[in-house]
């Protein structure tokens, strides 16, 4: 997760915290949730999702993702072409680094994406 994301995750959980939900009233003792535990329910429930106004969505590339992301490296190896669905995942894994996963979040109409 970059910077940015961080920053909106933060802004998120303190705009939760700051809710008449975490509140203490004189009958009301609530635990509002921990950051970790806000952030995965905002990636596992979309009602609480919504409510709070935090979209996170995290998902695996497919190989021609990762292809598609290794263009450059690709062009300066000659026969990559001829290479199997094996040699080109472990180039794309180990030798070029080549991120697995897409991390969208959205928050208060600002939507940022980085690849891990």
């Amino acid at each position: 997760m970059n910077n940015e994301q961080q920053e909106l995750l933060n802004e998120a959980y303190e705009n939760y915290k700051d809710s008449r939900e975490c509140q203490w009233t004189p009958t009301y003792f609530p635990t509002p949730y921990t950051q970790e535990e806000f952030i995965n329910k905002c990636k596992t429930d979309n009602e609480f999702s919504e409510k709070w106004g935090l979209k996170i969505d995290e998902r695996e590339l497919s190989l021609e993702e990762r292809m598609d992301l290794s263009r450059e490296k690709r062009r300066t190896y000659w026969n990559w072409q001829n290479w199997s669905i094996e040699e080109m995942e472990y180039h794309l894994t180990d030798v070029w680094n080549i991120p697995t996963k897409l991390i969208t979040i959205t928050y208060k109409g600002n939507t940022i994406e980085s690849y891990v």
